[in-house]
């Protein structure tokens, strides 16, 4: 995968591509990232790449010219265009899988007030990573790289992108690490059974436990089960199903004996 980078500030990216996974991602060839100033294509006699609105309004704006020049000189036909924008649809999981499928992605970076209209119709799709303003695109940018990085095979190992939150319409499970008991706030017994099946299934109902508790859109979009609307169920009851029950129990002789 191959990302190139159209920015003002290409000295914000240098922290970001040389620590911990990305790092190692564009060490092992598995990712590439071309950083491009837009500055260096600009053909204003004073160097500059923005400047007021016409009509009048608050801020600078980036000027079409360099921004088109350096697109035109970074990519080709085959290249996968985005810019990134408040009008943008926004950023999920689901749009990084697709994304990660791209052999390669330009990334268009704002700046101060926005960029002229004109440059919009050159761009594949417009992005947003939420309803809120940052001082310009470059922070977004970094979350998209990151993301999608993660997706590319070797990247990461394969196991860890297979039920995180989002990737499934639920948010994750709770995950615990030793000690067992830490300040009187213990971890579910269940999880010590070695029971995988009753595992994975409190997982599953973990999962539609904090979905419906902390993201309620999530909830009502996603599909259930037949396996699913029992858990839901169970949910709805103080009472602890059998299969729960007989793998907190293998739980409790586990913890006794270590």
């Amino acid at each position: 995968m191959k990302f190139i980078i159209l920015t003002l500030f290409p000295e914000m990216f240098e922290s970001f591509l040389n620590t911990s996974i990305l790092k190692r991602a564009i060490g092992k060839n598995l990712i590439e990232v071309k950083l491009v100033n837009i500055r260096d294509f600009t053909k204003d006699k004073y160097g500059r790449v923005d400047t007021p609105p016409i009509g009048g309004g608050a801020g600078l704006i980036m000027k079409c010219q360099p921004i088109i020049d350096s697109l035109n000189a970074s990519c080709t036909n085959a290249t996968h265009k985005i810019i990134l924008a408040p009008r943008g649809k926004q950023f999920n999981q689901a749009k990084a899988i697709g994304l990660s499928k791209e052999k390669e992605i330009l990334i268009l970076c704002g700046h101060y007030e926005g960029v002229d209209e004109r440059v919009y119709k050159y761009f594949d799709e417009s992005i947003s990573i939420g309803d809120f303003i940052l001082t310009g695109g470059e922070t977004a940018a970094f979350c998209l790289i990151d993301s999608i990085s993660r997706l590319i095979p070797g990247v990461i190992s394969e196991s860890s992108t297979v039920e995180e939150s989002f990737t499934n319409s639920l948010l994750e499970y709770p995950q615990y690490t030793e000690p067992f008991d830490y300040k009187n706030d213990s971890v579910p017994l269940l999880l010590y059974s070695g029971n995988h099946i009753a595992i994975n299934k409190y997982h599953k109902k973990m999962s539609i436990s904090l979905t419906k508790q902390y993201r309620p859109d999530l909830f009502a979009n996603y599909t259930f089960t037949k396996e699913d609307k029992k858990l839901l169920d169970e949910l709805k009851t103080d009472a602890t199903p059998k299969w729960e029950q007989d793998a907190i129990e293998k739980g409790k002789k586990f913890t006794k004996n270590h």
